[in-house]
């Protein structure tokens, strides 16, 4: 593909950037687009997968079919498969009548299968049998159907990790990625960042007829070296805050470091791009972790407080010598009494009233013992599912995103645990 055409093609689709893994990325895109080979396009949420399945289907023979973008992480688990493929009028309750699924509507068209990652296994050997001969059958029917349909799929997960956890088929996933192509995030696409922003800061200009925020010097240092780790979507959302709010239209670093949340500088992506070498966690994994290695620091603590109080004789050095066990707990102070040989060891805050870690007797031991190992993930993962809820006023697709996971799986927590919207 020459110069000229691959201009040619980010002009027709709105693409914006000249990094060369876009460029490459494009390339494939088009390179692929006039076969019916399988594509999965791989890459950060709101990086811009969709465009390029755009970009194989109107480039494609099936250009004048139906294109139709499913996000299989938004449809709850128990009616995914009648959404693809379809059901007959009675299947199961509220099947008032028979309904042709999207891979029956897209006969000779395509299919952009978004997340694919969440599709339930059971989903997956379908869809493997559509992929190996064109074949589906209803849910509720007998009946075998034939379709003639191209799937494109995407996903934000290393799916290869999905296989090895069970999550996912390796014959599927083999299947899907008969040609891969990898669309970087922003945080790869160096000066991309800076034409992006300028092209959404031309665009809200003209929506709220106002004049187009410039950037800085300075500030266009900060937004390249900034992470994005909403990529696109959250540059977007800035230009248009920055747009509305600021009356000053020469924007500065510090004026856009207040736009830019120095939290999520920290927070690794949930997608491993191919260039990280090592494993990342996800944000729940890591808040795993975190409490887990706080339960495993309290538990250590209770053993060393009843070793003391049973053995009078201990001297300052135990303490001493397990000092940091103390310093976890949100840098109490930690005195240890010899007056009194009926309470060896006292924990307590200076100036406060008595809390969970002030320790006067085995009792109060056996007690805070009791209340610790009352804590559990699951009731963690209940707090902060109803904490995102209240947020976003119980908007399920919002509350998803804060908390990092799909609509779908979002669905099935608040169901697990019972939660009332």
């Amino acid at each position: 593909m020459t110069d000229k055409e691959l201009v040619s093609i980010k002009q027709r689709f709105g693409i914006i950037g000249n990094s060369p893994l876009l460029n490459q990325a494009i390339r494939v895109a088009v390179q692929v687009a006039p076969t019916d080979m399988t594509v999965l396009i791989t890459g950060e949420s709101g990086s811009g997968k969709e465009s390029f399945s755009k970009i194989i289907h109107q480039l494609s023979s099936r250009k004048h079919g139906q294109f139709i973008a499913i996000n299989c992480g938004a449809i709850p688990e128990g009616t995914i498969d009648s959404e693809l493929f379809g059901h007959e009028k009675g299947s199961f309750t509220g099947a008032h009548d028979a309904r042709k699924g999207y891979f029956e509507v897209s006969n000779g068209g395509t299919i952009f299968l978004d997340e694919i990652g969440e599709m339930p296994v059971g989903t997956q050997a379908r869809l493997l049998r559509v992929l190996e001969n064109g074949e589906f059958i209803k849910v509720g029917s007998s009946k075998v159907q034939k379709t003639d349909v191209r799937v494109v799929a995407a996903t934000n997960v290393n799916l290869l990790k999905a296989v090895e956890k069970g999550k996912f088929r390796e014959d599927l996933y083999y299947r899907l990625n008969t040609v891969p192509i990898y669309v970087p995030p922003l945080r790869e696409r160096g000066t991309d960042i800076e034409l992006l922003f300028r092209k959404f800061a031309t665009d809200f200009a003209e929506k709220y007829r106002v004049k187009a925020i410039t950037l800085t010097d300075d500030a266009k240092e900060a937004i390249i070296k900034y992470r994005f780790p909403g990529n696109i979507r959250q540059l977007k959302n800035i230009a248009e805050q920055i747009s509305v709010l600021e009356m000053e239209r020469e924007v500065s670093a510090e004026t856009l470091l207040k736009y830019l949340p120095r939290e999520s500088a920290m927070v690794p992506a949930l997608f491993e791009s191919q260039s990280q070498a090592a494993d990342n966690f996800s944000e729940r994994d890591i808040l795993y972790k975190v409490l887990f290695d706080m339960k495993k620091d309290m538990n250590d603590l209770k053993k060393l407080v009843h070793d003391i109080i049973k053995n009078d004789t201990t001297s300052q050095s135990m303490i001493d010598e397990n000092r940091h066990l103390f310093h976890s707990l949100d840098e109490e102070e930690v005195s240890y009494e010899e007056e009194n040989p009926s309470t060896p060891l006292i924990l307590s805050k200076p100036n406060t009233a008595p809390s969970a870690y002030e320790i006067e007797s085995i009792e109060d031991i056996e007690h805070v013992a009791e209340e610790e190992d009352s804590l559990s993930i699951e009731k963690k993962e209940k707090e902060l599912i109803l904490r995102a809820l209240q947020k976003n006023n119980h908007k399920r697709k919002y509350a998803a995103r804060d908390l990092g996971i799909s609509e779908r799986t979002l669905y099935r927590k608040i169901k697990q645990y019972e939660i009332e919207e």
